[in-house]
């Protein structure tokens, strides 16, 4: 971390929002090394703001705040931040809009964002070319990440799974 390096700050942050690793439970740490990642492009880190601020943890809920974290982390591509982008949509009724998250984050693999545009078929929403469009690149994504070593490390639990 003395190094500068966005990820140890970045779990560092996580473990304190946690309290794990021996630590305890602390937002003001976890906020602060989140910041210090995300000032280092860590997309992670600015998701995690975001979520901060959506739900008020550590910090004032302040739904503004939440989507400029979420809207930077997105465009540094993190997918689980496009997600919250569509859901934010969702409930404000952009639904075109929540769909173009969701497709977003679909690309990168993210089954939730999949799991939503399914919802979203069925209750008319979506048209059947934008789920297909969305369990094509889901495989598609699946292909490109599959390796023998993927699949080893599957087979010891849920956690390690890349695939729904």
């Amino acid at each position: 971390m003395e190094m500068g390096d966005a990820e140890a700050m970045f779990n560092l942050g996580y473990y304190y929002s946690e309290g794990m690793a021996g630590l305890t439970q602390d937002w003001d740490k976890a906020l602060e090394h989140w910041h210090r990642s995300g000032e280092l492009g860590h997309a992670g880190a600015l998701n995690n703001l975001g979520t901060a601020y959506f739900f008020g943890r550590g910090v004032k809920k302040n739904e503004k705040k939440a989507i400029h974290y979420y809207e930077l982390a997105a465009m540094r591509g993190d997918e689980n931040a496009r997600y919250n982008l569509g859901k934010i949509e969702w409930y404000a009724g952009n639904t075109s809009r929540a769909l173009k998250h969701y497709m977003s984050a679909v690309d990168c693999g993210y089954n939730e964002s999949l799991k939503m545009i399914q919802q979203m078929y069925k209750d008319g929403y979506a048209t059947k070319h934008d789920y297909a469009k969305a369990l094509k690149a889901y495989q598609a994504y699946l292909v490109e990440v599959k390796s023998d070593q993927r699949d080893k490390a599957a087979e010891h639990g849920e956690l390690y799974k890349y695939y729904e």
